[in-house]
């Protein structure tokens, strides 16, 4: 009965979506990218006689926490092809050209017709599930063809369904993984209480990720300069990432009254060049974007006279963490907070919204005082300006970040180390 219910509410979920697509630009997305997947697929798999390892992400932070596995798994299989799937347009008109996994494309919505069709043309040697995917149709078929199923980077917390009275529906799907590998003691124990014993404390593997891109970070003069305010006389630092409008409603009046030397950089969630215009004309100091200053035009020696760079691309803010002292991460007054952990990493004591209480390394940062949420602009003020003015205080925040991102790599080793015991009693047949 539950199963008909869930199946149903898959189509009429694609319905709504098909509706919506004319409409919504990400609907759109999911129903073109969609289309004909069986043809799409067959084409990109045909000729394939290796063992394909499946990967699946709900969008691209999810991508980005299994990629240390899925980069791992090809060093140490490389005898097997890599399938990468998406449910969302985040990650995969992103990702779609990722060089590390051989065929990209959306998962097919989960019914019983596509989940065999899927199976049947993929023929997965294992399937992974990178930490929120619970697809009924597609765990069922997998679990009757004998594929194991490894859920990594997982995480649960008392309100899911699973640990409700009336959620033995969702309790049935975790029974079909043969491994689920989890970020922290909590979960362990909540699925230990409702009877699920195949579970192993591994971590997560975000912090592998974090130090992937720590280490090949980009030196960006142009920041350097910035910070260095012309003259080599460094002063400090402010970056402020994934920055949406109700983080600089706080943010603003925050810089504008800050009296003391302070330069900020500020890269938006997403660039859109008319908010980006309205924050310049409330900041009170003197700003430029990033790609004026890319200009013929431009006269590098007028750059100490500006307090605000304003980042107007993609794909430099992880480096950027590395020139500041201080970091604000963005999506905290919002539906969830961005990655805090690609600050951290540097050093940066970090500052977000009060929406921070789902992400288990903010709400562990929180607490080793590395990381400070606020409601308002008047608690982000007094916030900032002690660890601006107390030396030791900073200092240990700082050292915080960075000791808790250090302690906590390792993940990715512990999940490999349960592949290749799986794979090696398949080889030999156990």
């Amino acid at each position: 009965m539950l199963s008909t219910l869930y199946n149903a509410s898959i189509h009429a979920y694609q319905t709504v979506l098909r509706l919506a697509a004319p409409f919504h630009e990400k609907a759109r997305l999911m129903v073109e990218g969609r289309r004909n997947w069986s043809d799409q697929l067959a084409d990109k798999l045909a000729g394939n006689t290796a063992p394909i390892a499946w990967f699946h992400a709900a969008s691209l932070g999810e991508f980005e926490q299994g990629r240390p596995v899925i980069e791992a798994f090809r060093q140490h299989f490389p005898d097997h092809k890599i399938l990468l799937t998406f449910f969302s347009p985040s990650g995969y008109e992103v990702r779609k050209h990722y060089n590390g996994a051989d065929y990209v494309c959306y998962l097919p919505a989960d019914t019983p017709t596509n989940a065999r069709q899927f199976m049947a043309l993929v023929k997965p040697r294992i399937a992974f599930f990178i930490k929120y995917e619970f697809w009924y149709n597609y765990l069922r078929e997998l679990k009757a063809a004998d594929v194991p199923i490894i859920s990594f980077s997982a995480i649960f917390r008392a309100k899911q369904l699973f640990f409700k009275p009336y959620g033995g529906f969702y309790r049935n799907l975790l029974t079909y993984f043969d491994y689920l590998l989890v970020q922290n003691a909590e979960s362990v124990e909540l699925l230990r209480s409702i009877g699920v014993t195949n579970v192993t404390l591994a971590g997560d593997t975000r912090f592998d990720r974090v130090k992937q891109v720590a280490d090949a970070k980009k030196d960006i003069g142009l920041a350097a300069s910035f910070k260095a305010n012309g003259k080599n006389l460094s002063q400090p630092l402010w970056v402020i990432g994934s920055a949406w409008q109700a983080d600089m409603d706080v943010l603003i009046p925050v810089i504008n009254q800050f009296s003391k030397p302070l330069k900020v950089i500020i890269a938006p969630h997403e660039i859109n060049d008319e908010e980006i215009e309205r924050w310049r004309k409330q900041l009170n100091g003197k700003s430029i974007r990033y790609s004026e200053t890319q200009s013929s035009a431009f006269d590098p020696s007028t750059l100490e006279s500006f307090d605000v760079l304003l980042i107007d691309n993609i794909g430099m803010l992880s480096s950027l963490y590395q020139y500041g002292e201080f970091a604000y991460v963005g999506g905290g007054f919002g539906k969830g907070l961005h990655n805090i952990l690609e600050a951290a990493t540097f050093g940066s004591p970090v500052f977000f919204g009060p929406n921070y209480k789902r992400f288990q390394e903010a709400v562990d940062l929180v607490r080793n005082e590395a990381a400070f949420p606020v409601n308002n602009s008047a608690e982000l003020t007094r916030c900032f300006a002690r660890l601006y003015d107390d030396s030791a205080y900073y200092n240990s925040a700082s050292w915080k970040a960075r000791y808790y991102v250090e302690r906590n790599i390792g993940a990715t080793a512990k999940v490999m180390e349960v592949v290749e015991n799986i794979l090696k009693r398949r080889a030999r047949g156990d």
